[in-house]
Protein backbone atom coordinates (compact mmCIF):
# COMPACT_ATOMS: atom_id res chain seq x y z
CA UNK A 1 0.00 0.00 0.00
CA UNK A 2 2.95 1.98 1.02
CA UNK A 3 4.26 2.53 -2.59
CA UNK A 4 1.42 4.30 -3.83
CA UNK A 5 2.06 7.41 -1.45
CA UNK A 6 4.16 9.57 -3.98
CA UNK A 7 5.73 12.23 -1.12
CA UNK A 8 8.83 11.79 -0.18
CA UNK A 9 10.93 12.84 3.71
CA UNK A 10 9.17 13.46 6.52
CA UNK A 11 5.55 13.45 5.50
CA UNK A 12 6.05 9.70 4.79
CA UNK A 13 6.70 9.29 8.16
CA UNK A 14 2.83 10.19 8.69
CA UNK A 15 1.92 8.49 5.84
CA UNK A 16 3.50 4.82 7.06
CA UNK A 17 1.92 5.22 10.39
CA UNK A 18 -1.39 6.16 8.70
CA UNK A 19 -0.64 3.14 6.56
CA UNK A 20 0.18 0.29 8.84
CA UNK A 21 -3.40 1.19 11.09
CA UNK A 22 -4.98 0.58 8.06
CA UNK A 23 -3.59 -2.79 7.35
CA UNK A 24 -4.09 -3.68 11.12
CA UNK A 25 -8.01 -2.64 10.24
CA UNK A 26 -7.72 -4.62 7.37
CA UNK A 27 -6.27 -7.72 8.84
CA UNK A 28 -8.94 -7.42 11.35
CA UNK A 29 -11.57 -8.06 8.62
CA UNK A 30 -12.86 -4.27 9.06
CA UNK A 31 -13.13 -1.97 5.64
CA UNK A 32 -11.53 1.32 4.85
CA UNK A 33 -14.36 2.69 2.91
CA UNK A 34 -17.46 0.82 3.23
CA UNK A 35 -20.75 2.67 2.19
CA UNK A 36 -23.26 0.79 4.93
CA UNK A 37 -23.91 3.79 7.37
CA UNK A 38 -26.61 5.85 6.97
CA UNK A 39 -26.64 9.13 8.65
CA UNK A 40 -29.73 10.25 10.24
CA UNK A 41 -28.76 13.09 12.83
CA UNK A 42 -26.62 16.48 12.45
CA UNK A 43 -24.23 18.15 14.93
CA UNK A 44 -25.73 21.49 14.44
CA UNK A 45 -29.64 20.59 14.60
CA UNK A 46 -28.47 18.42 17.77
CA UNK A 47 -27.54 21.00 20.01
CA UNK A 48 -30.02 23.48 18.69
CA UNK A 49 -32.64 21.20 20.14
CA UNK A 50 -30.88 19.83 23.00
CA UNK A 51 -28.08 21.95 24.69
CA UNK A 52 -30.86 23.63 26.97
CA UNK A 53 -31.74 19.89 28.28
CA UNK A 54 -30.87 19.21 32.02
CA UNK A 55 -28.46 15.97 32.83
CA UNK A 56 -31.27 14.10 33.60
CA UNK A 57 -34.19 15.16 30.78
CA UNK A 58 -30.78 13.88 28.32
CA UNK A 59 -30.82 10.83 30.19
CA UNK A 60 -34.81 10.30 29.90
CA UNK A 61 -34.57 10.64 26.50
CA UNK A 62 -35.42 7.65 24.13
CA UNK A 63 -33.30 8.91 21.08
CA UNK A 64 -30.79 6.61 19.86
CA UNK A 65 -28.34 9.60 17.72
CA UNK A 66 -26.35 8.47 14.42
CA UNK A 67 -23.92 10.93 13.22
CA UNK A 68 -21.06 10.98 10.14
CA UNK A 69 -18.50 13.06 10.07
CA UNK A 70 -14.78 13.75 10.04
CA UNK A 71 -12.73 13.45 13.40
CA UNK A 72 -11.27 16.58 14.96
CA UNK A 73 -9.94 15.64 18.01
CA UNK A 74 -9.21 12.83 20.05
CA UNK A 75 -8.13 12.74 23.45
CA UNK A 76 -6.78 9.51 25.54
CA UNK A 77 -7.58 8.02 28.77
CA UNK A 78 -6.96 4.47 28.94
CA UNK A 79 -9.80 2.89 28.45
CA UNK A 80 -11.94 6.52 27.80
CA UNK A 81 -11.40 8.44 25.07
CA UNK A 82 -12.89 11.96 23.83
CA UNK A 83 -13.18 12.83 20.53
CA UNK A 84 -15.08 15.58 18.30
CA UNK A 85 -16.94 14.93 15.23
CA UNK A 86 -17.46 17.72 12.84
CA UNK A 87 -20.00 17.68 9.43
CA UNK A 88 -21.41 20.47 7.69
CA UNK A 89 -23.52 21.77 10.41
CA UNK A 90 -21.04 21.90 13.35
CA UNK A 91 -19.19 19.69 16.17
CA UNK A 92 -20.63 17.33 18.60
CA UNK A 93 -18.20 15.76 21.36
CA UNK A 94 -18.16 11.95 21.11
CA UNK A 95 -17.59 9.98 24.20
CA UNK A 96 -15.83 6.49 23.59
CA UNK A 97 -15.22 3.58 26.77
CA UNK A 98 -13.80 0.66 26.30
CA UNK A 99 -16.24 -1.60 28.24
CA UNK A 100 -19.77 0.06 26.63
CA UNK A 101 -17.73 -0.81 22.68
CA UNK A 102 -16.37 -3.80 23.49
CA UNK A 103 -12.71 -4.70 23.76
CA UNK A 104 -12.18 -5.72 19.56
CA UNK A 105 -14.25 -2.42 18.94
CA UNK A 106 -12.03 -0.23 21.04
CA UNK A 107 -9.13 -1.69 19.82
CA UNK A 108 -10.50 -1.05 16.23
CA UNK A 109 -11.47 2.42 17.18
CA UNK A 110 -7.79 3.45 18.60
CA UNK A 111 -6.52 2.34 15.46
CA UNK A 112 -8.33 5.74 14.00
CA UNK A 113 -6.87 8.89 13.49
CA UNK A 114 -7.99 12.28 13.56
CA UNK A 115 -9.04 13.33 9.87
CA UNK A 116 -10.82 10.00 9.70
CA UNK A 117 -14.82 9.88 8.56
CA UNK A 118 -16.44 7.80 11.17
CA UNK A 119 -19.96 6.99 11.91
CA UNK A 120 -21.16 7.31 15.64
CA UNK A 121 -24.51 6.14 16.80
CA UNK A 122 -25.33 6.82 20.49
CA UNK A 123 -27.22 8.77 23.41
CA UNK A 124 -26.45 12.20 24.82
CA UNK A 125 -25.75 13.12 28.54
CA UNK A 126 -23.50 15.79 29.62
CA UNK A 127 -20.04 15.83 30.83
CA UNK A 128 -19.03 17.08 34.33
CA UNK A 129 -17.58 19.90 32.75
CA UNK A 130 -21.58 20.50 31.34
CA UNK A 131 -20.48 19.82 27.79
CA UNK A 132 -23.33 18.14 25.57
CA UNK A 133 -21.52 14.66 24.64
CA UNK A 134 -22.68 11.72 22.62
CA UNK A 135 -21.88 8.36 24.47
CA UNK A 136 -20.81 5.90 21.83
CA UNK A 137 -22.29 2.67 21.86
CA UNK A 138 -20.51 1.95 18.71
CA UNK A 139 -17.85 3.88 16.41
CA UNK A 140 -17.30 3.14 12.35
CA UNK A 141 -14.54 3.68 10.19
CA UNK A 142 -16.03 5.40 6.84
CA UNK A 143 -13.03 7.11 5.20
CA UNK A 144 -9.79 6.50 6.26
CA UNK A 145 -7.14 9.82 6.08
CA UNK A 146 -3.80 8.93 5.05
CA UNK A 147 -2.39 12.62 5.91
CA UNK A 148 -2.36 14.77 8.60
CA UNK A 149 -4.77 17.91 9.75
CA UNK A 150 -2.68 20.71 10.41
CA UNK A 151 -2.70 22.16 13.92
CA UNK A 152 -5.75 22.86 14.90
CA UNK A 153 -4.69 25.77 16.42
CA UNK A 154 -2.85 27.46 13.33
CA UNK A 155 -4.18 25.01 10.60
CA UNK A 156 -3.08 26.15 7.24
CA UNK A 157 -0.69 29.60 7.84
CA UNK A 158 0.65 29.72 4.65
CA UNK A 159 -1.47 31.82 1.87
CA UNK A 160 -0.89 30.04 -0.92
CA UNK A 161 -1.36 26.60 0.21
CA UNK A 162 -4.77 27.95 1.83
CA UNK A 163 -5.98 28.85 -1.81
CA UNK A 164 -4.09 25.51 -3.10
CA UNK A 165 -5.49 23.00 -0.59
CA UNK A 166 -8.79 24.87 0.07
CA UNK A 167 -10.23 20.91 0.68
CA UNK A 168 -7.80 21.29 3.65
CA UNK A 169 -8.68 25.13 4.76
CA UNK A 170 -12.53 24.58 4.78
CA UNK A 171 -11.74 21.41 7.10
CA UNK A 172 -9.64 23.49 9.43
CA UNK A 173 -10.70 26.81 8.81
CA UNK A 174 -14.46 28.19 9.73
CA UNK A 175 -13.81 31.22 8.69
CA UNK A 176 -13.97 30.08 4.84
CA UNK A 177 -16.45 28.15 5.55
CA UNK A 178 -18.24 31.07 6.56
CA UNK A 179 -17.18 33.10 3.94
CA UNK A 180 -18.82 30.65 1.10
CA UNK A 181 -22.03 30.00 2.90
CA UNK A 182 -22.45 33.80 2.77
CA UNK A 183 -21.41 33.08 -0.56
CA UNK A 184 -24.12 31.10 -1.44
CA UNK A 185 -26.21 33.33 0.60
CA UNK A 186 -25.81 36.20 -1.76
CA UNK A 187 -26.66 34.47 -5.03
CA UNK A 188 -29.11 32.99 -3.97
CA UNK A 189 -30.84 36.32 -2.98
CA UNK A 190 -29.35 38.35 -5.84
CA UNK A 191 -31.42 35.65 -7.96
CA UNK A 192 -34.59 36.05 -5.15
CA UNK A 193 -34.60 39.85 -6.11
CA UNK A 194 -34.30 39.38 -9.82
CA UNK A 195 -37.17 36.85 -10.25
CA UNK A 196 -39.27 39.00 -7.46
CA UNK A 197 -38.75 41.73 -9.70
CA UNK A 198 -40.08 40.19 -12.95
CA UNK A 199 -36.85 39.14 -14.63
CA UNK A 200 -35.91 36.01 -16.40
CA UNK A 201 -33.18 33.64 -15.75
CA UNK A 202 -31.83 32.47 -19.09
CA UNK A 203 -27.77 30.73 -19.96
CA UNK A 204 -26.20 32.40 -23.16
CA UNK A 205 -22.97 30.93 -25.26
CA UNK A 206 -19.09 30.81 -23.15
CA UNK A 207 -18.05 29.76 -26.45
CA UNK A 208 -18.12 32.84 -28.88
CA UNK A 209 -17.11 33.48 -32.22
CA UNK A 210 -15.90 36.93 -31.08
CA UNK A 211 -15.31 38.46 -28.36
CA UNK A 212 -17.53 41.20 -27.37
CA UNK A 213 -19.55 43.06 -25.04
CA UNK A 214 -16.68 44.75 -22.78
CA UNK A 215 -13.23 45.88 -23.19
CA UNK A 216 -10.76 43.28 -22.38
CA UNK A 217 -8.29 40.70 -23.40
CA UNK A 218 -10.03 37.37 -24.15
CA UNK A 219 -8.86 33.43 -24.15
CA UNK A 220 -8.68 31.91 -27.47
CA UNK A 221 -9.67 28.13 -27.76
CA UNK A 222 -9.83 25.80 -30.65
CA UNK A 223 -12.69 23.59 -32.36
CA UNK A 224 -11.46 20.58 -33.73
CA UNK A 225 -14.87 19.48 -35.49
CA UNK A 226 -15.68 23.05 -36.92
CA UNK A 227 -12.15 23.91 -37.22
CA UNK A 228 -12.22 26.97 -35.94
CA UNK A 229 -10.69 29.52 -33.37
CA UNK A 230 -13.26 30.25 -30.70
CA UNK A 231 -13.19 32.57 -27.13
CA UNK A 232 -14.06 32.40 -23.54
CA UNK A 233 -16.76 34.94 -23.12
CA UNK A 234 -15.61 38.36 -21.82
CA UNK A 235 -19.12 39.47 -21.06
CA UNK A 236 -22.45 37.69 -22.25
CA UNK A 237 -24.07 41.63 -23.22
CA UNK A 238 -24.75 41.14 -26.51
CA UNK A 239 -26.40 37.75 -26.30
CA UNK A 240 -28.43 39.07 -23.94
CA UNK A 241 -29.79 42.20 -25.97
CA UNK A 242 -30.06 40.05 -28.67
CA UNK A 243 -32.77 38.25 -26.35
CA UNK A 244 -34.17 41.83 -25.76
CA UNK A 245 -34.82 41.79 -29.41
CA UNK A 246 -36.54 38.68 -29.18
CA UNK A 247 -39.12 39.88 -27.04
CA UNK A 248 -37.34 38.77 -23.26
CA UNK A 249 -38.18 42.09 -22.00
CA UNK A 250 -36.50 41.44 -18.54
CA UNK A 251 -33.65 39.02 -18.28
CA UNK A 252 -30.98 38.27 -16.03
CA UNK A 253 -28.02 35.29 -15.97
CA UNK A 254 -25.81 34.94 -13.61
CA UNK A 255 -22.73 32.67 -14.82
CA UNK A 256 -18.64 32.79 -15.84
CA UNK A 257 -17.16 35.53 -17.86
CA UNK A 258 -13.08 34.83 -18.90
CA UNK A 259 -10.42 37.71 -19.30
CA UNK A 260 -6.65 37.26 -20.09
CA UNK A 261 -5.55 39.72 -17.40
CA UNK A 262 -3.21 40.62 -15.03
CA UNK A 263 -4.23 39.25 -11.28
CA UNK A 264 -4.45 40.93 -8.48
CA UNK A 265 -6.32 41.20 -5.31
CA UNK A 266 -9.80 42.00 -7.23
CA UNK A 267 -8.58 40.68 -10.33
CA UNK A 268 -8.93 36.81 -11.35
CA UNK A 269 -8.86 35.66 -14.80
CA UNK A 270 -12.27 33.71 -14.56
CA UNK A 271 -14.89 35.86 -12.00
CA UNK A 272 -18.90 35.69 -11.58
CA UNK A 273 -20.91 38.47 -12.65
CA UNK A 274 -24.91 39.01 -13.01
CA UNK A 275 -26.03 40.39 -15.97
CA UNK A 276 -29.44 42.19 -16.44
CA UNK A 277 -31.48 43.65 -19.32
CA UNK A 278 -34.60 45.60 -18.82
CA UNK A 279 -36.57 47.09 -21.92
CA UNK A 280 -38.31 50.50 -21.34
CA UNK A 281 -36.02 51.16 -18.14
CA UNK A 282 -32.97 54.00 -18.25
CA UNK A 283 -29.84 53.76 -16.22
CA UNK A 284 -31.43 56.05 -14.24
CA UNK A 285 -34.44 53.37 -12.95
CA UNK A 286 -30.97 51.37 -12.86
CA UNK A 287 -29.92 53.46 -10.06
CA UNK A 288 -32.79 53.13 -7.92
CA UNK A 289 -32.73 49.55 -8.71
CA UNK A 290 -29.39 48.80 -7.51
CA UNK A 291 -29.47 50.89 -4.24
CA UNK A 292 -32.91 48.18 -3.57
CA UNK A 293 -30.78 45.34 -4.51
CA UNK A 294 -28.03 45.87 -2.64
CA UNK A 295 -29.83 46.58 0.50
CA UNK A 296 -32.09 43.55 -0.14
CA UNK A 297 -29.10 41.40 0.04
CA UNK A 298 -26.76 43.11 2.55
CA UNK A 299 -29.92 43.09 5.02
CA UNK A 300 -30.24 38.77 4.58
CA UNK A 301 -26.53 38.42 4.50
CA UNK A 302 -25.35 41.47 6.85
CA UNK A 303 -28.90 41.96 9.07
CA UNK A 304 -27.84 45.25 8.42
CA UNK A 305 -27.45 48.11 5.27
CA UNK A 306 -24.64 49.34 7.43
CA UNK A 307 -21.99 47.21 7.38
CA UNK A 308 -18.12 47.45 7.52
CA UNK A 309 -15.47 46.98 5.33
CA UNK A 310 -12.12 47.05 6.13
CA UNK A 311 -12.41 49.18 9.08
CA UNK A 312 -14.81 51.97 6.73
CA UNK A 313 -18.57 52.07 7.95
CA UNK A 314 -20.05 52.00 4.53
CA UNK A 315 -23.79 53.05 4.34
CA UNK A 316 -25.79 50.80 1.16
CA UNK A 317 -29.18 52.61 2.77
CA UNK A 318 -31.52 53.46 -0.53
CA UNK A 319 -31.30 56.68 -0.77
CA UNK A 320 -27.84 57.24 0.65
CA UNK A 321 -25.56 56.94 -2.35
CA UNK A 322 -24.21 59.37 -3.63
CA UNK A 323 -24.60 60.52 -7.57
CA UNK A 324 -21.68 62.29 -9.45
CA UNK A 325 -20.95 62.78 -12.57
CA UNK A 326 -17.56 61.76 -14.04
CA UNK A 327 -16.27 64.97 -14.88
CA UNK A 328 -17.81 66.55 -11.76
CA UNK A 329 -15.65 63.76 -10.08
CA UNK A 330 -12.68 64.56 -11.88
CA UNK A 331 -12.74 68.06 -10.84
CA UNK A 332 -14.36 67.28 -6.83
CA UNK A 333 -12.41 64.21 -6.56
CA UNK A 334 -9.42 64.34 -8.49
CA UNK A 335 -8.50 68.15 -8.13
CA UNK A 336 -8.26 68.83 -12.13
CA UNK A 337 -9.94 71.84 -13.55
CA UNK A 338 -11.69 71.56 -16.89
CA UNK A 339 -8.93 73.24 -18.54
CA UNK A 340 -6.51 70.23 -18.05
CA UNK A 341 -8.81 67.45 -18.31
CA UNK A 342 -10.04 68.69 -22.00
CA UNK A 343 -6.17 69.80 -23.01
CA UNK A 344 -4.90 66.30 -24.71
CA UNK A 345 -1.09 67.73 -24.65
CA UNK A 346 -1.60 68.12 -20.66
CA UNK A 347 -3.05 65.34 -19.64
CA UNK A 348 -0.73 63.44 -21.71
CA UNK A 349 2.38 65.51 -19.59
CA UNK A 350 0.91 64.56 -16.76
CA UNK A 351 -0.24 61.17 -17.35
CA UNK A 352 4.23 60.61 -18.56
CA UNK A 353 4.87 61.97 -14.93
CA UNK A 354 3.48 59.92 -13.18
CA UNK A 355 4.60 57.07 -15.09
CA UNK A 356 1.47 56.16 -16.99
CA UNK A 357 1.78 54.35 -20.56
CA UNK A 358 -0.67 54.89 -22.77
CA UNK A 359 -0.83 54.89 -27.00
CA UNK A 360 -0.34 57.74 -28.98
CA UNK A 361 -3.72 57.09 -30.62
CA UNK A 362 -5.68 57.28 -27.85
CA UNK A 363 -8.50 60.25 -28.09
CA UNK A 364 -9.00 62.59 -24.79
CA UNK A 365 -11.79 60.12 -23.63
CA UNK A 366 -9.60 57.66 -23.08
CA UNK A 367 -6.64 59.87 -21.26
CA UNK A 368 -9.17 61.24 -18.72
CA UNK A 369 -10.41 57.45 -18.09
CA UNK A 370 -6.64 57.31 -17.25
CA UNK A 371 -6.82 59.99 -15.42
CA UNK A 372 -10.08 58.97 -13.44
CA UNK A 373 -8.49 55.62 -12.45
CA UNK A 374 -5.26 57.36 -10.66
CA UNK A 375 -6.68 60.64 -8.98
CA UNK A 376 -10.44 59.56 -8.11
CA UNK A 377 -11.60 55.67 -8.12
CA UNK A 378 -9.31 55.19 -4.77
CA UNK A 379 -11.24 58.21 -2.72
CA UNK A 380 -14.47 56.82 -3.61
CA UNK A 381 -15.77 54.87 -0.43
CA UNK A 382 -19.08 55.57 0.33
CA UNK A 383 -21.40 53.61 -2.42
CA UNK A 384 -21.49 56.00 -5.47
CA UNK A 385 -22.80 56.17 -8.97
CA UNK A 386 -20.54 58.12 -11.20
CA UNK A 387 -22.16 58.39 -14.76
CA UNK A 388 -21.91 60.49 -17.75
CA UNK A 389 -18.83 58.61 -19.13
CA UNK A 390 -17.18 59.76 -22.58
CA UNK A 391 -18.75 58.15 -26.11
CA UNK A 392 -14.84 57.15 -26.54
CA UNK A 393 -14.90 54.53 -24.09
CA UNK A 394 -18.85 53.40 -24.22
CA UNK A 395 -19.11 52.12 -27.42
CA UNK A 396 -22.51 49.95 -26.69
CA UNK A 397 -23.97 52.98 -24.21
CA UNK A 398 -26.49 55.40 -25.57
CA UNK A 399 -25.38 58.42 -26.16
CA UNK A 400 -27.01 61.80 -24.18
CA UNK A 401 -29.90 63.66 -25.94
CA UNK A 402 -28.12 66.80 -24.94
CA UNK A 403 -24.27 66.32 -25.08
CA UNK A 404 -23.42 63.34 -27.27
CA UNK A 405 -19.59 63.47 -26.39
CA UNK A 406 -20.94 61.56 -23.11
CA UNK A 407 -23.56 58.86 -22.78
CA UNK A 408 -25.94 57.54 -20.32
CA UNK A 409 -23.83 55.33 -18.32
CA UNK A 410 -23.06 54.63 -14.71
CA UNK A 411 -20.21 52.43 -12.85
CA UNK A 412 -20.43 51.70 -9.13
CA UNK A 413 -17.94 52.53 -6.54
CA UNK A 414 -17.51 51.19 -3.21
CA UNK A 415 -14.24 51.36 -1.25
CA UNK A 416 -12.48 52.74 -4.02
CA UNK A 417 -13.69 49.87 -6.56
CA UNK A 418 -15.97 49.12 -8.93
CA UNK A 419 -18.95 46.75 -8.10
CA UNK A 420 -20.90 47.34 -11.65
CA UNK A 421 -21.44 48.97 -14.99
CA UNK A 422 -24.48 50.21 -16.17
CA UNK A 423 -25.63 52.02 -19.31
CA UNK A 424 -29.02 52.79 -21.40
CA UNK A 425 -28.06 50.56 -24.11
CA UNK A 426 -27.39 51.81 -27.44
CA UNK A 427 -30.22 50.22 -29.94
CA UNK A 428 -29.31 52.89 -33.19
CA UNK A 429 -28.08 50.19 -35.17
CA UNK A 430 -26.53 52.85 -37.54
CA UNK A 431 -24.46 54.23 -34.54
CA UNK A 432 -23.59 51.38 -33.54
CA UNK A 433 -21.90 50.30 -36.61
CA UNK A 434 -19.98 53.36 -36.61
CA UNK A 435 -18.95 53.10 -33.09
CA UNK A 436 -17.75 49.27 -33.74
CA UNK A 437 -16.08 50.74 -36.89
CA UNK A 438 -14.02 53.08 -34.57
CA UNK A 439 -13.43 50.22 -32.51
CA UNK A 440 -12.25 48.34 -35.29
CA UNK A 441 -9.40 50.96 -36.18
CA UNK A 442 -8.57 51.37 -32.44
CA UNK A 443 -7.54 47.34 -32.34
CA UNK A 444 -5.56 48.04 -35.79
CA UNK A 445 -3.44 50.68 -33.85
CA UNK A 446 -2.48 48.39 -31.38
CA UNK A 447 -5.50 48.32 -28.35
CA UNK A 448 -5.89 44.57 -28.15
CA UNK A 449 -8.65 45.28 -25.64
CA UNK A 450 -10.73 47.13 -27.89
CA UNK A 451 -14.21 45.06 -29.77
CA UNK A 452 -14.56 43.48 -32.94
CA UNK A 453 -17.17 44.50 -35.58
CA UNK A 454 -20.28 42.22 -34.59
CA UNK A 455 -22.44 41.85 -37.67
CA UNK A 456 -24.57 39.76 -36.48
CA UNK A 457 -25.44 42.02 -33.82
CA UNK A 458 -25.68 44.73 -35.87
CA UNK A 459 -28.23 42.64 -38.00
CA UNK A 460 -30.36 41.86 -34.66
CA UNK A 461 -30.55 45.53 -34.15
CA UNK A 462 -31.88 46.16 -37.17
CA UNK A 463 -35.14 44.13 -36.35
CA UNK A 464 -35.17 46.63 -33.64
CA UNK A 465 -34.51 46.98 -30.10
CA UNK A 466 -37.01 48.84 -27.77
CA UNK A 467 -35.48 51.29 -25.08
CA UNK A 468 -33.22 49.32 -22.78
CA UNK A 469 -31.23 49.57 -19.61
CA UNK A 470 -28.39 47.41 -18.81
CA UNK A 471 -26.57 46.08 -15.83
CA UNK A 472 -23.45 44.20 -14.73
CA UNK A 473 -22.26 43.10 -11.31
CA UNK A 474 -19.80 41.37 -9.92
CA UNK A 475 -20.98 38.86 -7.42
CA UNK A 476 -16.89 38.11 -6.66
CA UNK A 477 -16.38 41.93 -5.03
CA UNK A 478 -19.79 41.86 -3.86
CA UNK A 479 -19.31 38.99 -1.60
CA UNK A 480 -15.64 40.58 -0.38
CA UNK A 481 -17.76 43.42 0.50
CA UNK A 482 -20.50 41.36 2.68
CA UNK A 483 -18.14 39.25 4.30
CA UNK A 484 -14.98 42.28 5.14
CA UNK A 485 -12.48 40.38 2.84
CA UNK A 486 -9.70 42.45 0.69
CA UNK A 487 -8.90 39.77 -1.58
CA UNK A 488 -10.60 38.34 -3.98
CA UNK A 489 -8.80 34.85 -3.78
CA UNK A 490 -10.66 34.57 -0.12
CA UNK A 491 -14.22 34.55 -1.70
CA UNK A 492 -13.17 32.10 -4.67
CA UNK A 493 -13.10 28.42 -3.71
CA UNK A 494 -10.39 27.83 -6.04
CA UNK A 495 -8.60 30.83 -7.45
CA UNK A 496 -6.21 30.64 -10.44
CA UNK A 497 -2.30 29.76 -9.08
CA UNK A 498 0.57 28.73 -10.94
CA UNK A 499 0.93 24.42 -11.03
CA UNK A 500 3.22 23.85 -8.79
CA UNK A 501 6.46 22.16 -9.77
Amino acid sequence: MLENFAEHGELNEVVKNCVGKACDLLDAGLPLYPNDFRRKHEAGPVHAEYEALGEEELEALDTVFELAGRMMSSRSFGKVIFFHVMDRTGRLQCYAEKSLLGDDAFAAFKKLDVGDIVGVKGRLFRTRTGELTLRCESVRLLSKSFRALPDKHSGLTDVESRYRQRYVDLVMNPRAREIFRKRSLIVREFRRFMEDSGFMEVETPMLHALAGGAAAKPFVTHHNALDIDLYLRIAPELYLKRLIVGGMERVFEINRCFRNEGIDTRHNPEFTSCEFYWSYATYEDLMDFTERLFAHIAMKVCQSTVITYQGQQIDLTPGRWKRMSYHQALEEVGGHKPEFYTDMEAVRAYLRSRGEKFMESEGIGKLQSRLFDLDVEAKLVQPTFIYAYPAEISPLARRNDANPDITDRFEIFICGCEYGNAFSELNDPVDQRLRFEAQVEAKAAGDDEACPLDNDYLRALEYAMPPTAGEGIGIDRLTMLLTDEPSIREVLLFPLLRPEA
